[in-house]
């Protein structure tokens, strides 16, 4: 076979049956669940991403709704969701590798991971969705390959070690916000004393002043309605400069300061997963039964405390600084992400309940253009429309949840006809810069001159 036609098979997604649909459907549910803190971000001020906004009612369906998303969505789809990024990675070079010969995997995975880079900045600057996680995974992702053939062990053990890298930084950051607080006091203390401050001294005390007008109560109030002011009801253009600014900064300072390690745990926890087995359910029952019930338990168990106290002070993140004595927000999102999964696993073990898991397995793999279409959506609903700002909480679950139904038969229905989802096609012959073919008819025309020899081995599309 020739190096085109083994470069054009590679390319073809493998058969229906030669596909691990498991990870498909995880990867559905988790990407339907993305939406549900997404539209947090989208449809307000994005300062109540994670809490309450305390102009609305806090208690009946906003309350459950807070409670629904943070303690059992945040953090967690996105966390599975990376996993699957990190095992999926493994079964498409394993692929490339097993067919290509020299440097030819490295240069389609690559060309893959700019290209993943360059929708990345698409979604975020065009389609308006400043959350947008393509373009952290394109560039961590263009990191993996010299991973790939690390043991499961090692790569554990980098997990481990991202871990404890993201772990220390956010309460290295907690202990400055508790040092700024304390020295502004101090600070505050002398000029209400009408003692003379050094210029340490008055530093300290004006970033103290900013760091509490910004993080009460009140002072988030004014920060959210100073951006739906930028933002409702104003033209695309006027939208986009508002965002632009504030893309700019978590693609870059966010992303740096934060989100790497982030990503990285998870893509070393999946590739170590699915080396090992245990993402394909090849270990025992009971390892399966101790994770998930741990996990959870341990997953929830923290996030009760924490919103708890967010609850009480009002959602105040001055207040919860000062009462904060140790951040374990990584900690608790592996537990809870890896006893999700554990659960899924048990579960899909399960015959019968397997065809509930088919319901999502489209929707994975059209993953690509669903999570790109929900920034579109999302945008045309609360921009276009007008709807930014005018919901409650509650509210704003009625447009996800019609957004599922949507995604679930739009993806059902084009996967009858279409090899790939749209965004998945472009994707696709941009990588291997060669048009691929779109519709099912196609496919049996080009198969039927291709050579017989070749058995695609199974791999994430």
């Amino acid at each position: 076979m020739s190096t085109d036609q083994t470069a054009g098979s590679i390319a073809a997604p493998v058969e229906k049956k030669e596909r691990i649909l498991f990870l498909d459907a995880i990867r559905g549910i988790a990407l339907l669940g993305i939406l549900l803190m997404n539209s947090m971000a989208q449809s307000q001020p994005h300062f109540y991403y994670a809490s309450m906004n305390l102009s609305q009612p806090i208690t009946g369906m906003n309350f459950y709704a807070w409670i629904v998303e943070c303690m059992f969505f945040e953090g967690t789809m996105r966390g599975l969701f990376s996993i699957l990024f990190g095992a999926g990675t493994l079964l498409f070079l394993s692929r490339l590798i097993k067919q290509m010969p020299g440097l030819a995997p490295a240069d389609i995975f690559y060309r893959r991971m700019l290209w993943l880079l360059f929708f990345g900045l698409i979604n975020a600057f065009v389609f308006l969705w400043p959350g947008d996680i393509l373009y952290p995974y394109a560039i961590c992702g263009l990191l993996l390959f010299p991973f790939r053939n690390l043991s499961v062990n090692k790569l554990l053990m980098l997990a481990l070690f991202m871990l404890v890298i993201g772990t220390y930084r956010e309460n290295s950051e907690l202990r400055d916000q508790k040092s700024t607080i304390s020295k502004g006091l101090v600070a505050q203390k002398l000029e209400t004393n009408k003692q003379p401050l050094t210029d340490v001294q008055k530093a300290d005390l004006g970033k103290f002043t900013a760091f509490k007008e910004g993080n009460t109560s009140d002072g988030i109030a004014k920060r959210a309605v100073a951006e739906s002011k930028e933002v409702k009801g104003k033209s695309y253009a006027t939208i986009f400069s508002y965002l632009k600014t504030i893309n700019m900064k978590i693609q870059s300072f966010g992303f740096y300061n934060s989100y790497w390690f982030d990503i990285f745990l998870c893509f070393f926890l999946g590739m170590a997963l699915f080396k090992s087995g245990y993402l394909l359910g090849n270990k025992p029952v009971y390892l399966y039964a101790i994770v998930a019930v741990v996990g959870i338990a341990l997953g929830i168990g923290l996030n009760y405390f924490i919103m708890r106290t967010q609850y009480r002070l009002r959602f105040d993140n001055y207040l919860l600084t000062q009462q904060m004595d140790f951040s374990y927000y990584q900690i608790r999102r592996v537990f809870q992400t890896t006893g999700y999964l554990s659960l899924f696993i048990l579960l899909y073990k399960v015959v019968p309940l397997r065809k509930i898991f088919q319901i999502f397995v489209p929707v994975g793999q059209m993953a690509f253009t669903n999570y790109l279409s929900q920034s579109i959506i999302t945008s045309i609903i609360f921009h276009g429309v007008g709807l930014y700002d005018s919901l409650q909480r509650y509210q704003v679950y009625y447009i996800v949840f019609s957004i599922w139904i949507f995604q679930i038969i739009f993806s059902a229905i084009w996967l009858r006809y279409f090899r790939f989802g749209p965004f998945e096609w472009l994707w696709r012959s941009l990588t291997y810069k060669k048009r691929q073919p779109m519709l099912r008819k196609e496919v049996v025309e080009q198969d039927a001159q291709q050579d017989d020899s070749f058995i695609p081995s199974p791999a994430m599309t």
